[in-house]
């Protein structure tokens, strides 16, 4: 199944609920892997590394070492937690410090200072991006969320995750099933002539 550009953008939303019983099949988790890797990234550098979690064991790891106890979540973690596929992308920031140091960049040394913005969170988030309009594409639902800070420690024991690698959050993968809608919905997507400047800002 493919769906033109324009509509996959349209119906990109956030599916925070999933049918238990259908998993994704490997051609799709090879395709939206795929998908996350033609990113682009600065320096060409990709540092960034994605775990699969497909196994229920590990799926339900992942739910037991990134999710904080309470906080009224209950509903959201129920339905998210049927997700068959769970994708987590990591930042690697040496391997942007490491790129911009060799000769070509010219640059000579690991300094942060040279960044305006982290580069290796924002092309890793651009490589998220393409995994939840990959999934849209193959008639699936995603839905991008975080790991509390507080739990960072806990999802790389859980996993084995190197230091240099930081998750920047995670993907959940699979056919939707009947969800509510996001109570911050109703606030309205802000229309383009409010949030665009066209020549100058003011």
């Amino acid at each position: 199944m493919s769906v033109e550009f324009a509509e996959v953008v349209r119906r990109r939303r956030m599916v925070r609920n999933y049918d238990p019983d259908r998993p994704v099949p490997a051609d799709v988790v090879d395709r939206l892997l795929d998908h996350a890797v033609r990113a682009p990234s600065a320096g060409f550098a990709q540092g960034w590394g994605f775990l699969v979690l497909e196994e229920p064991a590990d799926r339900e790891r992942f739910w037991a070492a990134a999710t904080p106890g309470g906080g009224g979540r209950e509903r959201w973690l129920a339905g998210m937690r049927t997700a068959p596929l769970i994708v987590v992308p990591h930042a690697n920031r040496s391997a942007y410090l490491d790129r911009y140091a060799e000769p070509d960049k010219g640059w000579g040394d690991r300094s942060e200072d040279r960044w305006p913005v982290p580069y290796w969170y924002v092309d890793t988030g651009f490589a998220a991006l393409l995994m939840l309009l990959t999934a849209v594409d193959e008639g699936l639902g995603a839905c991008f969320f975080g790991i509390p800070p507080q739990r960072i420690g806990a999802y790389r024991e859980a996993f084995g995750v190197p230091a240099e690698y930081h998750p920047i959050g995670a993907v959940t993968v699979g056919y939707r099933a009947p969800d509510h809608r996001s109570p911050s919905l109703r606030r309205g997507r802000r229309p383009v002539d409010e949030v665009v400047r066209r020549g100058r800002w003011s």
